[in-house]
């Protein structure tokens, strides 16, 4: 770069100190600024490419093996850390293990950087919208463009390859302010969201230029076995296990304790981290800062070992962040800092996000606490997944992903990707009469009223820097002519209704009415709970008064994450139509004016239930799914919730009306041909007495469950004008053989574009060994017997589980 420079000595002296400040400026920008082409890596030639761990013929576990071997204890120890050492001595470069993906690359990680020349990235929705679509294609696809985008921004220096997502905890109470992070209660949406986010992050399905590419075999080979299968990029399921508080009156979660007992733990709490480890093959697990019946999580060998061991988790265990520290600053479960790490490294925590094992691990090991082995342990898991990822396979451009950069960041394919994953997850609450959709070919003025309407932050929770900043407000002036905006509050909090007149001489004046209420990330968001599920502040007030001022009925925008107690807007006939946008992401605009002017037709579905004020009355440390009338307990989620409902879970209206019909469904299925020799004998014993009755089986007793899968076949038909894409949720409700067997059961779900006056056929997958069991109270998979009831709205189907 060259600066010339012209001033005159006599008159202006003064300007070269200004100028030779701006020409160093720009030098140190120039300095800091990734350089695509000075993208250190391991195994550069022609210094450190013949050491064995570069020599990619080897497996993975012995190169891994031998690059552990070769370090010193400092080095490793230097390593343990997510903002790991460079190991000058064998040309291996610093590495910062965390970044982070949530719904695209963002900023809460010191892994990704938008100081480059890639200065944003495509924002998709937050996870609790995309979830409402119930759709594990979208979700594959979310992930696979997630994905393209980090490699490209990876060979330009603004990324790792180590994503720190999905998060995958159970939305168990409606105040949690990460909730929206997640993919709702339901742990089979939650897990087959798992699924789908990890092989899609890891495998690298989507979009490359102009180019679909599918899967890991068309970019990583076959991969082999799970030890040397290529990734993409990493994934991380996280936080393992039961966490869902982050700061509730006085409980905070790097102290509170989850007492979760075995029946919930089982088909509750874990199923999600079992199918992102068994079906996603997810590279990265995350331990959770709480303790679970008064053990740290990261500290709890039991429970990451169920995780290596049973589960054949393969990959590396990192700590939430300081979640090391918390063992013993917090918790005070370790007597001491080095009791603390070797409590974790013990367990089988492979790495701390922060700096606590890089500082107290050499005396941990001086005083006899950690091995040497439990740090090799460690890093062999570590190096694998980088060499997985290639890190070690030379020059990464080269590689597979050699040739992506900023060309593939914010591409009209992602831009599309994400204006249809909100169309999908947007939720139509309530529509009285038919209010909507509005006709877009009638000039008819439109006043948006609400804070939230011209804001521009529409990620939600662990968001990035999106390609293009727009408003709900100007989504809607794409259809609108004759638009006016009135905020009614001065912010989302709405202390004070200063800007009420303002905003009800603007609604009187209107045709239709658009009010934008709900919550924003200062209600709701890491490190913050909420203490009450009605609106903020004064919203309900605004929202009251402009209804009961406007000629025609409103429609409310409800944003944010977590469920609301809306009941007063369900019942106000002032307000025609209501619905739920979330954090929609950057195309949540467009979407939301596409479906209130009738371009799209809404098929998202709620993926929590949204509870009544009355709900927080229940403590929110009270981690039982179960109902307990004897302590007034009302149960959590649908599956076991006996109070009322605002909402429930999978409730989500459209402009077409729906029918189904069961085109085949099993009547009976037997059992005796897959229960083990065994078992056989000891339940032959009990039946052929004549007082007793046999009405469940272990699933532990079960052989070849996966031979009592079946099919569901299902006709909907579109009874509705517009064209649209539909929903299907199935569920079960069985038998009661125990207190606390859920109150019914999401069996399978579809997503199906259906087209006016006509059926489109479907067919849902049930596992029965999975979707029709649920656990007893010592944690053990029992299946009923007997009739069960499958359904499809009002219509159902009868079949019996029997032995023989």
């Amino acid at each position: 770069m060259t600066v010339i420079v012209w001033f005159s000595q006599d008159e202006h002296r003064h300007e070269w100190r200004f100028y030779l400040s701006y020409f160093i400026l720009l030098l140190l920008l120039q300095s800091t600024t990734p350089n695509p082409l000075a993208l250190d890596y391991p195994c550069k030639p022609p210094y450190h490419s013949h050491y064995p761990f570069c020599n990619t013929s080897l497996s993975i576990p012995a190169r891994a093996t031998i690059l552990t071997s070769l370090l010193t204890l400092s080095e490793k120890i230097s390593l343990l850390s997510d903002n790991a050492s460079s190991v000058p001595t064998l040309g291996i470069p610093r590495y910062e293990w965390w970044s982070e993906s949530l719904h695209g690359l963002a900023t809460n990680g010191p892994g990704v950087t938008f100081n480059g020349v890639v200065n944003s990235a495509t924002s998709f929705p937050q996870v609790i919208v995309s979830a409402a679509s119930f759709n594990r294609t979208l979700w594959s696809l979310i992930a696979a463009a997630v994905a393209v985008e980090a490699r490209a921004m990876y060979n330009v220096g603004q990324a790792g390859l180590t994503f720190w997502a999905p998060n995958i905890n159970i939305f168990r109470d409606p105040r949690w302010g990460r909730g929206q992070e997640t993919p709702g209660e339901d742990p089979m949406v939650a897990s087959a969201y798992g699924v789908e986010f990890v092989k899609g992050l890891q495998g690298g399905a989507g979009m490359i230029g102009n180019e679909v590419v599918l899967g890991e075999k068309s970019l990583l080979g076959d991969g082999g076995d799970d030890d040397d299968a290529r990734l993409m990029v990493s994934a991380c399921c996280k936080h393992f296990t039961a966490y869902d508080l982050d700061m509730w009156h006085q409980f905070s979660r790097y102290n509170f304790n989850a007492v979760v007992s075995k029946q919930d733990l089982e088909d509750t709490y874990q199923p999600p981290f079992r199918g992102c480890i068994q079906k996603g093959k997810a590279s990265c697990l995350m331990c959770s800062y709480n303790a679970v019946n008064g053990v740290p999580a990261c500290a709890d060998a039991d429970l990451l070992g169920l995780a290596r061991y049973k589960w054949g988790f393969k990959g590396y265990i990192t700590s939430d962040c300081d979640a090391v520290a918390t063992v013993f600053e917090y918790q005070k479960y370790a007597k001491s800092e080095e009791d603390a790490v070797a409590d974790v490294l013990k367990a089988g925590v492979d790495i701390n996000c922060g700096t606590y094992m890089l500082r107290h691990t050499e005396s941990a090991i001086e005083q006899g606490k950690v091995k040497e082995e439990d740090i090799d342990r460690a890093l062999f898991n570590l190096f694998s997944v980088q060499m997985r990822l290639g890190l070690f396979d030379g020059d990464p451009s080269r590689g597979p992903f050699g040739k992506l950069g900023p060309q593939d960041v914010c591409t009209p394919q992602h831009l599309t990707l994400a204006l249809e994953a909100a169309r999908q997850g947007i939720v139509l609450l309530k529509n009285d009469k038919k209010f909507l959709p509005l006709d877009q070919n009638n000039d008819a003025s439109l006043a948006v009223i609400g804070p939230m309407a011209v804001s521009d932050k529409l990620g939600g929770g662990y968001s990035g820097i999106p390609c293009s900043s727009k408003s709900l407000y100007d989504g809607l002036g794409e259809f609108s002519k004759r638009i006016s905006y009135a905020p009614g509050c001065h912010n989302v909090s709405c202390n004070s209704d200063d800007g009420f007149a303002e905003a009800l001489e603007t609604a009187k004046k209107a045709d239709f009415v658009v009010i934008f209420a709900g919550l924003d990330m200062a209600q709701e968001t890491e490190d913050h709970d909420r203490v009450s599920l009605i609106l903020p502040g004064r919203q309900m007030d605004l929202v009251s008064t402009i209804a009961a001022a406007s000629k025609s009925p409103v429609i409310l925008v409800l944003t944010g994450g977590g469920p609301l107690d809306v009941s007063f807007a369900e019942r106000n006939q002032q307000i025609g139509s209501i619905l739920w946008v979330g954090y929609p992401g950057e195309a949540g605009g467009k979407a939301l004016a596409e479906i209130i002017f009738g371009v799209v037709n809404p098929a998202g579905r709620l993926p929590v239930t949204w509870y009544p004020e009355s709900f927080t009355n229940v403590p929110m440390t009270d981690m039982s799914m179960r109902a307990d009338p004897s302590r007034g307990y009302p149960g959590r989620t649908y599956r076991f919730y006996t109070g009322s409902r605002v909402y429930g879970f999978g409730h989500g209206l459209s402009y077409s009306d729906y029918s189904y019909k069961f085109l085949s469904a099993p009547s009976k299925l037997s059992l005796s041909k897959t229960i083990k020799h065994n078992s056989r004998k000891s339940l032959l014993s009990q039946l052929m007495k004549a007082d007793y009755e046999v009405d469940y089986v272990r699933v532990d007793e079960l052989q070849s469950c996966s031979s009592l899968s079946f099919s569901v076949h299902i006709s909907v038909t579109n009874l509705g004008e517009l064209d649209g894409s539909h929903v299907v949720l199935l569920f079960s409700r069985g038998p009661k053989v125990f207190e606390g067997s859920p109150e019914a059961q999401l069996v399978g779900f579809s997503r199906v574009h259906t087209t006016s006056y006509e059926s489109t056929e479907t067919s849902v997958l049930v596992d029965l060994c999975e979707h029709l069991s649920f656990a007893d109270e010592q944690g053990k998979k029992i299946l009923p017997l007997g009739n069960r009831i499958l359904s499809l709205g009002d219509v159902e189907h009868t079949f019996s589980i029997e032995m023989y």
